[in-house]
């Protein structure tokens, strides 16, 4: 199945992989929460035991560095995508309230970006992430 939307992580390539995993995770929760239908439905096994729902179409994430972080944002931002992002004072804080209180003193140009989601038509998320590989 093609899908008209794509969505894309981009992570920092330098990280830990523990950090690379956490960045992954907060930012596709990220998306699910702005986006409820790119939610799947629920599992079932074979034995009738129900799982929940897995994000309903395929995750491209994507390796860059701190200079590709910004490009992208930079991109996602001329186009009118909504970037959730993911710094690397996020680390250090343990809540919802101080992740935002982080983020908010930070000016976009001076902001430590280790990741990146975005969810838009497929063309915009393809050109916004142009030159970037997919994480290996």
């Amino acid at each position: 199945m093609r899908y008209d939307t794509k969505i894309a992580i981009v992570v920092r390539e330098n990280l830990a992989t523990w950090q690379k995993l956490n960045v992954a995770s907060f930012l596709a929760g990220g998306l699910v929460g702005a986006a409820p239908d790119i939610a799947g439905e629920t599992y079932r096994d074979g034995s009738g035991r129900y799982y929940g729902p897995l994000i309903r179409q395929p995750v491209l994430v994507f390796a860059a560095s701190g200079e590709q972080l910004m490009q992208v944002l930079g991109r996602a931002q001329g186009r009118g995508v909504r970037a959730h992002l993911y710094t690397s004072e996020l680390f250090a804080t343990g809540n919802d309230v101080d992740n935002r209180a982080a983020v908010a003193a930070v000016p976009t140009e001076a902001l430590d970006l280790v990741g990146l989601g975005l969810h838009a038509e497929r063309k915009e998320i393809d050109k916004i992430v142009k030159g970037l590989a997919l994480h290996g």
